[in-house]
């Protein structure tokens, strides 16, 4: 009688063996709560595509920052001492050529300066104000005659003291770098980027960073 059950015996073993399996392999594809892969969200670390650490951006808010802007090469470039940290496309002011003179030129201007404000609901998503009008504007519009005696004093106390220059003067103000996109050239005299990038940079950058605009 042993051996009529055998065939019967041998058949329940195996099916108690690709039971063991199937859950063995359950587990596998639904790991708990202590494995990496459900850590990660569901995808296996090891089939993921590998991380681009040179991309990884530093502790913010950066570090001796500074900020260079190419004007022809339409590049917004950021440093931290002499290491580049980031580097993103740009777009000017409607009158992209020649260094800003006066209000309403839409024009970008050309020199140096440093962030002096930080704007977090800016109409163009962040940004960040330059100092603009510097002391070489200022000493412009007073050869110019745009400007008065007493103003160009105001801008350049407000330079000495790293201080927002007047902006309500006719040689111009409130230049920022913004967002609002970078495929063509549209602002006022800012310099605009993608949203996504102005995000990026306004966590980056502290006010009283250096920034220099080049032709």
């Amino acid at each position: 009688m042993a051996v009529t059950r055998l065939p019967e015996i041998l058949a329940a073993a195996g099916m108690g063996l690709c039971a063991t399996l199937a859950i063995c392999l359950g587990n596998a594809r639904h790991p708990t709560s202590d494995s990496a892969d459900y850590r990660y969200g569901g995808e296996s670390e090891m089939n993921a595509a590998p991380r681009d650490t040179s991309q990884v951006l530093p502790a913010t808010p950066l570090d001796s920052a500074r900020i260079v802007i190419n004007k022809s090469t339409r590049r917004l470039t950021v440093y931290s001492g002499d290491k580049i940290i980031r580097t993103y496309k740009i777009a000017l002011g409607r009158e992209p050529k020649g260094d800003k003179v006066n209000e309403g030129d839409g024009r970008t201007p050309e020199g140096e300066f440093y962030v002096c404000n930080r704007n977090a609901e800016s109409k163009y998503y962040r940004g960040l104000g330059l100092s603009y009008p510097n002391k070489e504007a200022a000493a412009r519009g007073l050869t110019d005659g745009l400007i008065s005696r007493t103003q160009h004093e105001q801008i350049v106390r407000a330079i000495d003291e790293q201080a927002s220059p007047p902006w309500d003067t006719p040689i111009g103000g409130e230049i920022f770098i913004h967002g609002g996109g970078a495929t063509r050239d549209w602002t006022m005299g800012c310099v605009a980027l993608e949203n996504e990038d102005i995000r990026e940079l306004f966590d980056m950058i502290p006010v009283g960073t250096p920034v220099r605009i080049e032709p």
